[in-house]
């Protein structure tokens, strides 16, 4: 192995400590698969749902049956699944856009959301065709210590508000993830101070990590990639929306026009690997939080601060590493890459990424460009130079790529 001795010994110590924390994800992984497995023999998925779709694509089936399987494992009316999504934040963007109004006003429980979302909202400024120019008010909640203030939710929703946004991952921030029953408990004040407020939560990460998503616990709307959790690694590309029948319609309109929706939208030749991705979400997503849980015991060990911590039930597939300085930043990415499958060979290097304020650094030698589901690592040039883990198709490919991030780090202190 072309590692240090220490970090071998640091690796089986790791590995032992870890054996309780990766018996209840794989049990998770198991309900799960279970669910996505019943849902699809419900579904009577077969064969012909894999066939391609051309130009307008009506009535393609196997777009219809993939919405009609998304719809039933995540609890939802209905769901819009599309590889015309371009990222998430495609997604989430569409589903502000569908549903929102001049006039109306948009929460953040969450405080201030992550980079390209501001961009979004107009967050400081109304950038070109923001929510902020349409004449959608925002306001946001400060989070306490990590957590949603609940208290003070009463505080921040008014008449105006016809929106909340729940964001379910961290962002480039270093609090935990918000569990499942942590939603439940967020969407049932919002319902109970005005009963007809949206409760639209940003899923992204989030997928199969537990075993009930949020529109199952109280959320009215959500959205999400498909090149991360629901994609199993499989997906090309797109995204999806889920939740109650006619938010869901609404937003069908913002993708492609009033008066076409969901009707329209070619599949060409992806069905089968959205439908395969979505069956091997459970397995590829307990991978990945089980390398996150391994990176969170090896840098622990190392002295860094990880969050969430080693045994900590996890919300999503992140993993945070504070490493203190924009050399060691530099350095994991460059470990994360030489131990990738594609374009090992280079070297990460800090650019301006659209739709973030600071330069980024990301280390992606993916199979799918910017696949956040397959091994990655980014964080942004600032202090103090937090490190986003994320992913590994497999746990194997994953914990090698951690402990090459750890080399690299190891060798600069040299």
């Amino acid at each position: 192995m072309p590692f240090s001795q220490k970090l071998m010994d640091l690796k089986k110590e790791v590995l032992a400590a870890s054996k309780e924390s990766f018996d209840a994800i794989d049990a998770i992984a198991e309900a799960n698969t279970l669910k996505v497995l019943d849902a699809m023999r419900a579904c009577k998925v077969a064969a012909a749902h894999f066939n391609q779709s051309t130009g307008y694509a009506y009535d393609d089936i196997g777009r219809s049956k993939l919405e009609e399987l998304f719809a039933k494992v995540f609890g939802a009316e209905r769901a819009l699944v599309r590889t015309q999504f371009v990222s998430g934040t495609h997604a989430l963007a569409t589903v502000l856009f569908g549903i929102l109004r001049p006039g109306d006003e948009l929460v953040s429980l969450t405080g201030k959301p992550y980079d390209t979302m501001q961009t979004v909202i107009g967050y400081e400024a109304p950038s070109p065709g923001s929510l902020k120019e349409f004449g959608v008010l925002y306001n946001e909640l400060h989070m306490v210590d990590g957590k949603v203030d609940m208290e003070h939710i009463k505080d921040v929703i008014t008449d105006q508000t016809k929106m909340v946004e729940i964001q379910r991952s961290r962002g480039y921030s270093m609090r935990n993830p918000l569990s499942i029953e942590e939603i439940r408990a967020i969407t049932a004040e919002v319902h109970r101070i005005k009963p007809d407020c949206i409760c639209f939560v940003d899923n992204c990460y989030g997928e199969f990590v537990d075993t009930l998503e949020p529109v199952q616990v109280g959320a009215d709307i959500m959205a999400g990639s498909l090149i991360k959790n629901p994609g199993g690694g499989i997906a090309p590309t797109g995204g999806y929306i889920c939740g109650k029948d006619k938010l869901v319609e609404l937003a069908s309109y913002r993708l492609t026009a009033p008066g076409m929706g969901d009707e329209l939208g070619a599949s060409l030749s992806n069905n089968r690997l959205l439908f395969e991705g979505f069956f091997l979400a459970p397995h590829v997503v307990a991978q990945a939080i089980k390398g996150a849980v391994f990176a969170a015991g090896l840098f622990e060990r190392l002295g860094y601060k990880t969050l969430p911590l080693p045994g900590t039930k996890r919300g999503d597939i992140i993993q945070a590493i504070e490493l203190g300085s924009a050399e060691k930043l530099c350095a994991f990415c460059a470990g994360i890459q030489k131990y990738s499958p594609v374009d090992s060979y280079a070297t990460p290097e800090p650019w301006d990424m659209p739709g973030y304020e600071d330069k980024i650094i990301m280390a992606a030698g993916t199979f799918v460009q910017g696949a956040s589901i397959e091994f990655s690592a980014d964080g942004p040039m600032r202090a103090p130079y937090n490190v986003y883990l994320q992913g590994g198709l497999t746990f194997e490919s994953a914990m090698l790529g951690i402990l090459g991030a750890a080399q690299a780090i190891e060798d600069l202190d040299k």
